[in-house]
């Protein structure tokens, strides 16, 4: 057993949509527990490079829409050439569509589908069968050690367990993806795959702007969280090290919630 279950030196995360916000957190918690980190998304991740850069990492940036999925195994082949090695693959790329229900249009709803459910599939079936590959040839697709060959962490959300307002399409994604983190996680444990998720609560980011600007919604979610106030993006750093690191490895098919106590309530 490693002495630090929770080091992750000599290991390589991708993460996707990291460019601020949530994505960007986990980014550089991972690379300061030691990881080299790929970032993969639309929007360069300037000030995510620089910081990673600092930090003293390799890093490396593939730019691509991830609203389409059909790239995914060649990017996962990219990032790994250019990490030499891949372990761990934070899915965090996600959008959203604030509509009443009766008003969405199928735009709506397959724009933020696309995104935040089947491109995640894709990207962790292609991630999944880059490491399989490589346990079946011999080779180290990865550089973790002992029975577990990678970490898959999908970002879901407090609408995978509650219903929301406003949100159809990204209530449904957020819930589909809870399953699937289940599912995948029955499927892969037998190659030392550990599929997991985090539900952050309301944190302060891009995606909830409008609701910290709207006076009411903000009293009215403040007023549901025990401790008061919104997440900041550090709030995750320790559970997204949990799940990428020898701490978890027998940890399989959890939604561990990240949310001041929201579900407690």
């Amino acid at each position: 057993m490693r002495s630090n279950l929770f080091d992750l030196t000599g290991k390589s995360a991708i993460v996707t949509g990291a460019n601020t916000g949530l994505g960007q957190g986990m980014a550089l918690a991972l690379a300061r527990a030691g990881a080299d980190i790929a970032l993969i998304g639309r929007s360069d991740p300037v000030e995510t490079l620089e910081q990673l850069d600092k930090i003293g990492v390799k890093s490396h940036f593939i730019k691509t829409d991830l609203s389409q999925s059909d790239k995914a195994q060649e990017i996962i082949t990219e990032a790994a050439a250019a990490l030499g090695g891949l372990d761990i693959l934070v899915n965090n790329a996600g959008t959203i569509k604030r509509n009443e229900a009766i008003n969405f249009t199928v735009d709506d709803w397959d724009n933020v589908i696309n995104v935040n459910l089947r491109s995640l599939f894709f990207y962790s079936q292609a991630f999944a069968k880059h490491l399989i590959a490589g346990k079946k040839s011999g080779k180290k697709s990865g550089k973790r050690s002992g029975k577990n060959s990678g970490k898959i962490i999908n970002i879901v959300s407090m609408l995978s367990f509650q219903g929301g307002i406003r949100v159809p399409s990204y209530t449904a994604s957020k819930s589909g993806v809870s399953g699937l983190t289940k599912a995948l996680a029955n499927e892969w444990a037998t190659h030392g795959i550990n599929v997991n998720a985090i539900a952050p609560g309301y944190f302060a980011t891009n995606n909830t702007a409008e609701l910290q600007a709207d006076e009411k919604r903000n009293k009215d979610i403040l007023g549901r969280i025990p401790t008061g106030r919104w997440g900041d993006p550090s709030d995750l750093d320790g559970a997204v090290i949990f799940l990428a690191s020898e701490a978890s490895n027998y940890v399989q098919g959890i939604t561990l919630p990240v949310d001041g106590g929201w579900l407690s309530r």
